[in-house]
């Protein structure tokens, strides 16, 4: 009964603010109304809550489904929740840790040092005297965000049966989607996550990824090393060469990731990433990754490393060979064509000209325009990389990345890889 009258209210509240919002594209057009429109989804999603927000961001990576300009209105959907107050935290972490908590943690901030619509950060000292870093689930938010997710899924099952959208992975789509919003409810796979994606980057200079306690961590607590004095200014007052080195070990972390190991951290926006002035790169919150498989990672590799010589042929018949569909009505000849001549315009580019959001998005829309649906597994990786892209830009205009992929690629190819 509490799904049905959920389901009212978000069937109300869609009414409510997408019928004008359609009437408008009616009367202006195309041109004029599906800005508007992108724009009123945007709120939509925004008056719907956490669930629809988070959705919405993870939608919003599919340009190869749904149009750039709607996308580019789901990336920057932001989470409003106000974090927990320091009572309501007490009683939160009292529940987690029972009549322990004084003698394991015995020295509590309990005012949120960050806080969204699914989780709280709190700086602690343990019984070791260890500074830790307390990530925890807020309690009211699971119940929650399962029934939108079902009321999310059951109306895909109906939209994927209307003749306008025959041919698009709609019911796919969505329960990917679904599947990484209730990944971030998962605690202790984060934990894993961090553990996994400390010991991968290892093997990268200067990267530093929080060590994790796990005899304080648990399934509604993750708690990990607290790493001081981050702050998302710190690169810009650092001098040039430093932000080189930057630029240089952040991105050897991504395509280390994607090109060598396979297990990709696919949320690295700035609150994720940071810079300390001792010169290294700290990576945190785990919860939106993915682990490519064997075939996955090679062909990601593959593309990588011939679009840096410039064979867009073999650019484009990995696209296909890796695609999760083809629509009936796809146009293999046209997409190959067309893709080859993307790969070889690109790699033609100066470093400083060449933008991999530009030749994604070109590519997502060949995709979408001639019925080749790119595999989830290859979209949230890449992903982590077009995210990225303009942090690394502002450290160093003069990057070359595909120049700097080359010899990481050629490990991920050819060296030899520690098992998963």
């Amino acid at each position: 009964m509490r799904d049905v009258l959920r389901a009212l209210r978000v069937m109300a509240t869609t009414v409510l603010i997408l019928v004008p919002a359609a009437l408008g594209l009616l009367i202006r057009g195309r041109q004029r109304g599906n800005p508007y429109l992108y724009r009123q989804i945007s709120r939509l999603l925004m008056a719907l809550g956490p669930a629809f927000i988070k959705a919405g961001q993870v939608l919003g990576t599919r340009r190869d489904v749904l149009p750039p300009a709607l996308c580019a209105e789901l990336e920057v959907l932001q989470d409003s929740v106000p974090p927990l107050d320091p009572a309501r935290s007490r009683e939160v972490l009292h529940d987690i840790y029972g009549p322990h908590l004084s003698e394991l943690l015995p020295n509590i901030d309990y005012q949120p040092i960050a806080g969204g619509s699914v989780a709280c950060v709190y700086r602690a000292t343990d019984h070791q005297g260890r500074h830790v870093a307390l990530k925890v689930l807020r309690p009211e938010i699971r119940p929650i965000l399962e029934a939108d997710l079902r009321i999310m899924r059951r109306a895909a099952g109906l939209a994927a049966r209307l003749p306008v959208l025959r041919g698009v992975p709609v019911t796919e789509v969505v329960g990917e989607m679904c599947t990484a919003v209730l990944a971030q409810l998962d605690f202790p796979r984060e934990a894993d996550n961090l553990v996994r994606l400390r010991r991968d980057l290892g093997a990268v200079r200067r990267v530093w990824v929080p060590a994790v306690y796990p005899e304080l961590s648990g399934p509604a607590c993750v708690a990990m090393e607290f790493i001081p004095d981050l702050d998302v200014r710190t690169a810009q007052g650092c001098p040039p060469a430093l932000r080189r080195r930057f630029a240089e070990s952040a991105l050897g972390a991504i395509y280390h990731m994607l090109f060598v190991d396979g297990f990709v951290h696919c949320d690295l926006h700035p609150g994720n990433l940071y810079f300390t002035r001792g010169g290294e790169v700290v990576v945190l919150d785990a919860g939106f990754s993915v682990q490519l498989s064997p075939r996955l990672r090679r062909l990601f590799a593959e593309f990588f490393l011939n679009m840096a010589v410039g064979r867009g042929d073999r650019c484009a018949e990995i696209v296909v060979d890796s695609s999760a569909g083809i629509r009936p009505d796809a146009d293999l000849t046209g997409f190959l064509a067309r893709m080859a001549d993307l790969v070889v315009r690109s790699h033609g580019q100066p470093a400083r000209e060449f933008s991999l959001i530009a030749f994604a998005a070109e590519m997502f829309d060949l995709q979408r325009r001639h019925g080749v649906h790119a595999a989830p597994e290859l979209i949230f990786p890449l992903l982590s990389l077009l995210v990225i892209e303009g942090t690394i830009r502002d450290l160093d205009p003069d990057i070359d990345f595909q120049e700097t992929a080359k010899p990481v690629l050629n490990r991920g190819l050819f060296g030899a890889r520690r098992p998963s």
